[in-house]
């Protein structure tokens, strides 16, 4: 079987997603033949790595735009090759086109988006603006995704950006319309702390049997009436981790984004819920 190279950027990014060092990061990726999952989970199960990130810090450049009007709140992640074109204006006015066309036609889809007329230039599809912009700047402009949020009765949504657009999240409220802010502080929480999972009710059944063979790999010296309790113990923690109701609130770690809910639902006296979140980053 041929040999896979492991190359200096593989590590780099190994290291950078586990904190482990950087020649166990190479064993571990000479051992897993180049399969970054792999490794990660290898050197989970040799208890070297614990917390691990979703993905490093290398990126595309581009950036991620917000807008809303009286119905909609939308996202698009429109990905550029170097951030000097990022700060361009024309650029700049290229993405804000973008997410007011994405606004007033709610689109089904990127694809069913792209086809469309732009409003401002009928003779051009949204694509076809997007390749003018190309020719404009001289630098290839993918538009990458797009996420609608229709504006709900008695619903609030809070939007948080980060670092110009590269990172930014939003979270959803039920139960009323005047929770604008406590919705921005979750999403300013889920900026830093990045849950995967609203609740441990979504996490797929693969997903936990795959964290329970990592417990078991790391307690297999335990004596085995005491090997479910810790391995149960483990999932918690898993969960405190990965769920956004399970995590402690950044700005009072003394509560959980649940309990910070429940607290002002029942300081407004009405029925508040998370219903969704969402986090993107630049590249992923």
């Amino acid at each position: 079987m041929a040999e896979v190279e492991v190359t200096a950027g593989m590590i780099k990014q190994l290291r950078e997603r586990t904190g482990v060092g950087m020649g166990k990061c190479k064993e571990a990726l000479v051992e897993a033949r180049g399969d970054m999952e792999l490794a990660i989970a290898n050197l989970r199960k040799a208890g070297i790595a614990s917390a691990v990130k979703k993905e490093g810090r290398e990126a595309k450049e581009g950036m991620i735009v917000t807008g809303a009007n009286d119905s909609t709140v939308a996202l698009v992640e429109v990905n550029v090759e170097t951030d000097f074109v990022v700060k361009n204006d024309k650029f700049q006015s290229f993405t804000k086109a973008l997410v007011e066309e994405i606004c007033h036609t709610s689109p089904a889809n990127l694809e069913d988006f792209l086809k469309q007329k732009f409003s401002k230039d009928s003779k051009l599809s949204i694509d076809e603006f997007r390749a003018v912009t190309v020719q404009s700047l001289g630098e290839n402009i993918q538009i990458k995704r797009l996420e609608i949020f229709p504006k709900k009765a008695d619903h609030s949504i809070g939007i948080y950006s980060h670092m110009g657009g590269k990172l930014v999240t939003l979270v959803e409220i039920s139960g009323s319309k005047d929770e604008v802010e406590l919705a921005k502080d979750i999403a300013m929480h889920i900026a830093a702390e990045a849950p995967e999972y609203l609740s441990s009710d979504e996490i797929p059944e693969r997903v936990i049997e795959h964290e329970k063979e990592i417990a078991q790999a790391q307690i297999q010296n335990k004596p085995p009436q005491i090997q479910d309790k810790i391995i149960e113990g483990k999932l918690k923690s898993y969960f405190n981790q990965a769920c956004l109701l399970n995590q402690h609130f950044i700005k009072d770690t003394s509560i959980t984004v649940d309990e910070l809910v429940k607290k002002r639902s029942k300081e407004s006296g009405k029925e508040l819920k998370l219903v969704q979140f969402l986090r993107w980053k630049i590249g992923e």
